[in-house]
Order: structure tokens, then C-alpha cells, then sequence
């Protein structure tokens, strides 16, 4: 009876013992981490604990747009002469060209006869408005406004973009497709390659669509130390979109017929209300803090082709970025200033000389 006893308290103390220790708590199993220099088995578990990021592509911007075209190469190439034209008053004249592309962009070419300051003289590159390409000859138009700006001891370059008379490549416009900003970018390489120029004072001038191009290359690139644009397309891609009808005698060109840079990029990207981002890369206005150096702008209040408001807003907008941006307007005058022709010309001189001389 003894024995027996014995054996059933054993036993108790037993599957007490068993009872209390099932119930304890367990202390968490955490991962280990490895170095990965070992070959120590890793569990399944930890493995899966933290999974692998997932790759997101980065954006491309699009090929207007002021980040993707900063991103470009615009080596331009040394200004090859082709021939020598009939002087100017004090400047010689020459039909040249330079590499854009691989595209050669032909241009006409004035220097001083006078001797060259120390460094060099400074340079203009001209970027015209918009001239039907099928009728634009390099040696016609803008003989006015080159005269002058030449006169005063400036290079100028007013270069031909691709698809205009002897230019190689398409004329597909500007504001659509980068490849006129491109020869004006390349055009900036190739002018600062002249062994005449003075490759740090380099400046531009700009005339309609041509004023769209120089206030783009103002913030794309630093090299143009100063700009002066008369009736620019100047505002931005909104308001291109809804704020620009033309009530003048502009003519399209066969290469702006069909589908327009408008409806493709509302089909594209949305209208600017769904996509600001969008619209507000491709326009220079998002950039006025970046422009390379102080702007003049000079617009009719009659202008037909493009509203005196573009280069009101304009101003504004560079001055409250920090900028510096001189406007005048001319009571009444076309879009060509020509009214008051002599008094912007004068301003615009005064302007360059101030700021590269």
C-alpha cells in the first residue's frame, strides 16, 4: 500500500510539473541577420519576412520639355563661310553654315570691320519670327534689323532653321517639335567657335516665334548672357492652348496642317486642367528663375499676330521670379513695331550694349 502510494505521488508531481511548464509563454523567435560574406542557412520564414522593393521606372520627359532638353548635347561646330556677300556700311556680310543634327542650318553672318576688342567682339545670335518656309530665303527679310544691330560693332549669326531655303532637314515649326530649338542651342555652340567672337558675351534677339525660341534658350542654357525679344510668343502652353487666335495674315505653313501640336497633346497627356505637370514642363515661364541674364521685351499694342498681353504677363512673371525685364509698349503699332521701328532698335542697342559691352 506503501508502494502504491508512492507511485501515484510520483506520478502527480509528474504532470504537475508537465502542466506548468505547457502553459509558460514562449519567448519570440526574432530573425537573425546574416552577413552576407556567410554561408549560414537562413530559415524560409526570415527570408519572406521583408519582401524586395518593387523597381519603379523613372519618367521620361518629354523632348520639349525644359528638364529633357537641358539633358541634350548642343556641341554646335566651327561657322563654316561659303561665300562673301556685299558689305554692309561698316560690317562684312557672309553666307555660312554649322553643324546641327548633323543637319547643315545655313545662316547669314556679319562682323565688324573695325579691330576686334580685347576677347573678342560680342555676338547676336537673330532668331526670326515665322516666315513660310517655302517661301524664306536667307538673304531676304529682317535686312532692317540686322543692319542696325551690326552697325553698333556687334557678330551677328541669323541663322535659317532646319527646312528653310538651303537648310537640310524638315520644317516642322517650334512649337511642336524640339528641332528648331535645337539649331538655335547648336547655333549658340557654333557662334562661340568664331576665333572673332568673344564667347562669353554672347546675347540674343528674337522676334515673334523667334521670341519664343531665345526666352526657351534662356533657361535651358546660361551661355546668353542677354536677350531682347519683340512680340514674342512668349506666354505659356496654356495659354498658347486657349489664349492665342490670330486675327493677322498669318499664313500656315504646309508643314502645320493636319493634326496640331494642340489636339496631339491633349489626346497624349490630357488638357492642362488634367495634367498640369505635363504643361508646365514644356513651358519657359515654369523656369523664369533660371534665365541666364535680363530680358527686354517690346510689343505692339495693335499686334494682330500676338497679344500685347503675352510680354505684359511676362515681365511680371520674370520679376517675380527675381529677374530683370524691361517692356515696352508702343501705342497703337503692329506687329512688327514698325511704326516706332527706330525708337525699339535704339532701345534694344542700348539694352545689348549695356549688358555685353
Amino acid at each position: 500500500m506503501k508502494k502504491t502510494l508512492l507511485v501515484l505521488i510520483t506520478i502527480s508531481i509528474f504532470v504537475t510539473a508537465c502542466a506548468t511548464q505547457a502553459v509558460a509563454p514562449f519567448a519570440p523567435i526574432l530573425p537573425t541577420i546574416i552577413p552576407s560574406s556567410t554561408n549560414s542557412f537562413i530559415p524560409e520564414a526570415a527570408q519572406t519576412l521583408t519582401p524586395p522593393p518593387t523597381p519603379t521606372a523613372t519618367p521620361i520627359p518629354h523632348p520639349l520639355s525644359i528638364i529633357g532638353m537641358r539633358a541634350g548635347n548642343y556641341p554646335g561646330s566651327p561657322v563654316t563661310i561659303v561665300s562673301e556677300l556685299a558689305k554692309g556700311s561698316n560690317y562684312k556680310r557672309y553666307y555660312a553654315y554649322y553643324l546641327s543634327e548633323g543637319l547643315k542650318i545655313y545662316a547669314l553672318l556679319t562682323i565688324p570691320d573695325s579691330e576686334a576688342p580685347a576677347g573678342g567682339f560680342p555676338a547676336i545670335v537673330f532668331n526670326h519670327g515665322y516666315i513660310p518656309p517655302n517661301v524664306y530665303k536667307t538673304t531676304e527679310r529682317y535686312i532692317a534689323y540686322v543692319d542696325e544691330i551690326a552697325k553698333a560693332g556687334y557678330v551677328v549669326f541669323r541663322i535659317d532653321y532646319r527646312g528653310h531655303d538651303a537648310s537640310e532637314g524638315e520644317a516642322t515649326g517650334a512649337y511642336g517639335n524640339p528641332g528648331y530649338q535645337v539649331d538655335v542651342l547648336n547655333a549658340v555652340s557654333s557662334i562661340k567657335q568664331l576665333p572673332e567672337v568673344n564667347p562669353e558675351r554672347i546675347g540674343m534677339w528674337g522676334h515673334s516665334m523667334g521670341g519664343y525660341l531665345t526666352l526657351r534658350t534662356m533657361v535651358i542654357s546660361k551661355d546668353v548672357k542677354a536677350g531682347v525679344i519683340w512680340a514674342g510668343v512668349v506666354a505659356s502652353y496654356p495659354d498658347l492652348l486657349y489664349n492665342w487666335r490670330r486675327t493677322g495674315s498669318f499664313t500656315p505653313s504646309p508643314s502645320s496642317r493636319g493634326v496640331g501640336w494642340r489636339t496631339g497633346w491633349i489626346e497624349a497627356y490630357g488638357t492642362p486642367e488634367e495634367n498640369p505637370d505635363f504643361w508646365n514642363s514644356v513651358s519657359a515661364t515654369t523656369y523664369l528663375a533660371d534665365l541666364s541674364g535680363p530680358l527686354e521685351l517690346h510689343h505692339g499694342t495693335a499686334d494682330e499676330d500676338v497679344p500685347v498681353e503675352f510680354s505684359i504677363r511676362l515681365a511680371e512673371q520674370a520679376r517675380n521670379a527675381g529677374q530683370i525685364a524691361d517692356l515696352y509698349t508702343y501705342e497703337g503699332d503692329n506687329h512688327n513695331i514698325s511704326n516706332y521701328f527706330s525708337t525699339a532698335m535704339q532701345r534694344t542697342i542700348a539694352f545689348f550694349d549695356l549688358n555685353l559691352k
